[in-house]
């Protein structure tokens, strides 16, 4: 169910209107009208699915309270052991099985048809990379006592299957996102209306911005050979955009969707395109993943030794790697990750232009811009990887760049994003301290007008809408 749908904009009032007839007071039944409504929404792409999401629940359900019971190290690290292979397990078979299976047929030259070696016959569910990492972090911070496991199996397949967040984050941890589901949520308007707000920010950044980008990205990575280094460069800007308001637009409808509901989601999301260095990107951009990363691969690779350049850097390369890996099953996106750990290394060694050290005699804003530009051209570089169908792709479309071709006739194929796109970056500046430009807007400005900015982007979202299409995190 596509968050940009007609069936969702019944599903979301429906479930609110029922959740809120049920009443605080009834805590045991909202939260079995939330795993209901979890359970058909994630359904409603592949029914068969629902049991892979349901014997990963009871499975680190089980293993949290294993770990508590056991008296013995060796039987706790078996149920984290049980949790993480079988979380990984399937992650691995739906998702990299293929990929692996089809590089070691290269390899070994078995490529004739039919190959020895068979992939298999299987579609990645949604939100599998997502929800299995939610799970993981779970039964780590239960071994690790960071906290306590729960016994109510309701609320930890509600925690799991939270549909407002299921398929492509926030990925939020259980000491954040569990205990709400245990805290009676009572009605408040201030709360709904700041939801609804988001919610029109995100089908905004969505279907007015992300989606008439991708009519002009897509052509252009379709056929890259037919395209000048201008057009080349001016996509590689262009789907940054659009992946970043495809992703932090569902996020915001996300964000939105669960405050309806009395709950408070993790900020995905920082304004990455105004990051003064690489590593202020990575603290700005898909913060759970980054975070997640950070705390379950990062620092457990560094403990224990001795913090000199090389560790740090195969720290970083490791963690880098793999969150490009974690993204899809291609060498495009293990050579994103590792880009990015290329100039996070870099950054260290200052061979990378930053704020303060290497632009001392430049001060204020000036400092600032080119640190800006510099890190937005470095991330659009990267972004090549994340879009190309693969190597060789990508490859040929950075020599195209790099070769500086001329083209006297430069196609502006940008279309209604002309306008669309700098009031959106001109909203996100002007209200940069806020979650969202519309966070306050009750007391930015009188009804009048605050009515009519929303009557305004409800026409911008029906009106100049683009082509429906999938949220590209969809697929990860």
């Amino acid at each position: 169910m596509l968050f940009n749908s007609f069936v969702f904009a019944l599903f979301l009032p429906t479930v609110f209107l029922l959740y809120w007839l049920i009443g605080s007071k009834h805590l045991k039944g909202q939260n079995i009208l939330l795993l209901i409504a979890s359970y058909t929404f994630y359904g409603f792409w592949d029914w068969r699915f629902l049991f892979l999401i349901f014997f990963s629940s009871i499975i680190d359900y089980y293993a949290g309270i294993g770990i508590e019971a056991s008296s013995n190290e060796s039987k706790k690290k078996w149920y984290l052991y049980l949790s993480i292979f079988w979380n990984l397990g399937i992650l691995f078979i739906f998702k990299y099985f293929n990929f692996f299976i089809d590089n070691l047929n290269i390899l070994l030259h078995l490529e004739e048809h039919p190959p020895l070696y068979s992939s298999l016959n299987i579609i990645l569910p949604v939100g599998l990379s997502f929800y299995t990492f939610q799970t993981i972090s779970y039964t780590i911070d239960v071994y690790k006592e960071r906290i306590k496991p729960t016994h109510q199996l309701l609320e930890f397949l509600c925690f799991v299957s939270f549909f407002p967040q299921l398929v492509a984050g926030p990925v939020e941890r259980a000491r954040s996102l569990l205990p709400q589901f245990f805290r009676n949520r009572r009605f408040s308007i201030q709360l709904a209306k700041e939801g609804l707000r988001q919610i029109l920010w995100g089908l905004f950044k969505k279907m007015v911005v992300a989606d008439n980008l991708a009519l002009a990205v897509n052509p252009i990575f379709a056929n890259p050979q037919e395209f000048q280094s201008a057009e080349l460069l001016y996509a590689a800007v262009l789907f940054y955009f659009q992946i970043y308001c495809d992703f932090s637009g569902y996020v915001d409808i996300a964000i939105g969707s669960a405050k309806l509901f009395g709950f408070k989601l993790s900020a995905n999301f920082k304004l990455p395109h105004f990051a003064v260095s690489i590593p202020d990107f990575w603290r700005r951009w898909n913060i759970t993943v980054s975070t997640w990363f950070r705390d379950y691969v990062h620092i457990p690779f560094l403990k224990n030794k001795k913090r000199t350049f090389t560790t740090n850097s195969l720290a970083l390369l490791l963690t880098f790697t793999l969150i490009g890996f974690w993204h899809g099953a291609s060498w495009t996106f293990v050579v994103f990750g590792f880009l990015h750990a290329l100039y996070m290394i870099l950054d260290r060694l200052k061979f990378i232009l930053i704020k303060r050290e290497l632009l001392p005699k430049m001060k204020g804003s000036l400092s600032t811009l080119i640190a800006i530009l510099l890190t937005f051209t470095l991330t659009a570089l990267t972004i090549v990887f994340f879009r190309a169908p693969n190597l060789t792709v990508a490859i040929e479309i950075l020599n195209r760049i790099f070769l500086f071709i001329p083209d006297q006739d430069f196609k502006l194929l940008i279309g209604l994003n002309v306008l669309f796109l700098p009031l959106l970056l001109l909203l996100e500046l002007w209200f940069r301290n806020k979650e969202f430009p519309f966070q306050d807007l009750e007391h930015d400005l009188p009804r009048f007008w605050r009515w009519a900015v929303y009557y305004i982007f409800i026409y911008f979202i029906i009106r100049y809408g683009g082509p429906k299409e999938s949220f590209i995190y969809f697929q990860f």
